[in-house]
C-alpha cells in the first residue's frame, strides 16, 4: 500500500490531526536493536526512540514478556512476587530514603500520581516547574505546559529555564547568572504566598529536556531544592526522559546534583510494555495510598516481567558504561563536525542524549526551526531518524536506543556531514 493511502485511511480512521513525523511520513513494519525498517525493506538507524532504550525487540525482554503472558496476566489486587521483586530492583538504583513504589502504565500517569502525592504529603496546591516544560497530557499534568501562554492558573506558576546559551543576564559570572534563575523560582514561590496559596512542589525534568538540553548554571537544582523544601514544597524529578542512564548516570538528577523527593520514570523503563512508576519513601507513597488508588493495569505481572527484563540487560551487559564512551565518541564528533558549521550554534547534551542549537547565525543568536525541520529530514531520506524540538522548535534532537554503538554513531556523523554540506 503506498504511502499516500495508507496515510488516507488512518485520517479517515483517527480523524484528520493526529501527528507524525517528517514531511513524507515513514511507514514502520520492523524494528531489531538500533535498527528500523520501513515496508520497502529500507533500513533506518533510530536516533529518536527512548522507549526501546534497550533495544527494538529485545530478545530478552522479548522472551521473558511472552513466558509470563503465556504464564499468567492479572491485576494487582493478587499477590506477585515479580513485581514486587521489581519495585525493590528499582528502588534501590535510587538515593537512599526513595524506597517504595508506586506503577503507573505511561509517563502522564505516573505525574499525576507525583503530583497527587505531593499535594497530599504537604497539604498544598501550587505546582513550580518551567516556562517551557512538558509533563504529559491530561487535565492536571497538562496545566504544567506553555505555562503563560495559555489562561492563568492560580495554582501553576512558572520560572524561565536555567541556560546559558540565551541568559536571564548577558556577561555575568555563572554563580550570577545562577543567583538570577534562583531569584526567579523565588519570585514564584512568593507569589503562591502572596495570593495564600500553599506551595505543594517543584516538577522538572533535571536534564530540561523538552526545554533543548540547556547548559545549566552549576548548582542551580540542589540550590532551587532546597529553597522549595524550605517553603514547604517536595520536589519532583520527572525521569522519564532523562533517566535509566540516558545520561550515563542512573538517573538525570545525579548529573544535575541533588536529590528528589519523588522521582518519576516512564516508557523507557518497559522497553515498549506501557509502564511507569512513581518512587519516593515510604512514608509518602503510604500517605497516597491512604487516599485510595488502583490501576487494572498497573503493578502487573506482564508489567515486572517487562521491567525486570530491562534492568537485566542494562545490568549485565554494561549498558550505562558503553553509554558512556560512545556517547563520549558521538559528543567529539558532533563538536568537530558542527565547529565550523554557522547554523549550528551549540551542542548540548549527556550521554546519550543531545541537541544540535540551530540558529540563522552564531552572531544573532536568532533560531532557525525551519533549519532543524530541514536537516531532520534530510536524515531521513539518509536512514537516520531524528526530530526538531526544545522551546522555540530549533533543537536537533537525538536520542537513540541505548544500545546504540560507536559504527552507529560513525553512520550517523558521515550522514549529518552530508546533510550539512548540502546547503
Amino acid at each position: 500500500m503506498s504511502i499516500d493511502a495508507l496515510l488516507e485511511r488512518r485520517n479517515a480512521a483517527f480523524g484528520a490531526g493526529a501527528p507524525l513525523f517528517y514531511k513524507t511520513p515513514v511507514h514502520i513494519v520492523k524494528g531489531e536493536g538500533v535498527y528500523l525498517y520501513d515496508e520497502t525493506g529500507k533500513q533506518y538507524i533510530d536516533m529518536y526512540n527512548n522507549v526501546p532504550c534497550v533495544g527494538h525487540a529485545n530478545p530478552h525482554v522479548v522472551a521473558k514478556m511472552t513466558d509470563q503472558l503465556g504464564t499468567l496476566n492479572v491485576h494487582s489486587r493478587y499477590l506477585s512476587e515479580p513485581i514486587v521483586e521489581y519495585a525493590e530492583r528499582l528502588t534501590g538504583h535510587h538515593v537512599d530514603g526513595i524506597e517504595s513504589a508506586v506503577f503507573a502504565c505511561s509517563g502522564t500517569e505516573a505525574n499525576e500520581v507525583a503530583m497527587a502525592m505531593a499535594q497530599r504529603v504537604t497539604g498544598g496546591r501550587g505546582f513550580i516547574c518551567s516556562d517551557a516544560a512538558y509533563h504529559g497530557n491530561s487535565a492536571l499534568v497538562g496545566r504544567l505546559t506553555h505555562v503563560g501562554r495559555r489562561d492563568p492558573d492560580p495554582e501553576i506558576r512558572a520560572f524561565p529555564y536555567p541556560q546559558k546559551y540565551r541568559p536571564l543576564r548577558d556577561n555575568v559570572a555563572d554563580a550570577d547568572l545562577r543567583d538570577a534563575y534562583l531569584a526567579a523560582l523565588d519570585e514564584q514561590i512568593a507569589g503562591f504566598e502572596a495570593d495564600g496559596i500553599k506551595l505543594a512542589g517543584l516538577l522538572v525534568c533535571p536534564l530540561f529536556a523538552n526545554e533543548g538540553l540547556p547548559d545549566v548554571p552549576q548548582g542551580f537544582m540542589a540550590e532551587a531544592a532546597r529553597r522549595v523544601r524550605a517553603a514547604g514544597g517536595v520536589v519532583i524529578s520527572d525521569e522519564v526522559q532523562a533517566g535509566l542512564c540516558r545520561s550515563g548516570n542512573w538517573w538525570g538528577y545525579e548529573v544535575m546534583d541533588f536529590e528528589p523527593d519523588i522521582a518519576v520514570m516512564g516508557k523507557p523503563i518497559g522497553n515498549g510494555m506501557p509502564l511507569s512508576a512513581v518512587c519516593a519513601s515510604r512514608e509518602m507513597v503510604e500517605t497516597f495510598r491512604k487516599f485510595g488508588y488502583f490501576n487494572t493495569f498497573a503493578s502487573s505481572p506482564l508489567q515486572a516481567a517487562a521491567g525486570n527484563a530491562v534492568l537485566d540487560v542494562i545490568e549485565n551487559e554494561g549498558v550505562r558504561e558503553s553509554v558512556q564512551t560512545v556517547g563520549a565518541h558521538l559528543r567529539a564528533g558532533l563538536e568537530s563536525l558542527t565547529e565550523n558549521a554557522p547554523d549550528i550554534a551549540e551542542v548540548r547534551g549527556h550521554g546519550l542524549f543531545f541537541g544540535l542549537e540551530c540558529v540563522f547565525d552564531r552572531e544573532s543568536r536568532e533560531p532557525d526551526r525551519e533549519r532543524a525541520v530541514t536537516l531532520a529530514n534530510g536524515l531521513k531520506d539518509k536512514g537516520f531518524l531524528v526530530s526538531n524540538a526544545g522551546a522555540l522548535g530549533n533543537v536537533l534532537k537525538l536520542r537513540p536506543p541505548l544500545v546504540y554503538q560507536r559504527e552507529h554513531a560513525d553512520l550517523f556523523l558521515a550522514a549529518l556531514a552530508e546533510c550539512l554540506a548540502a546547503s
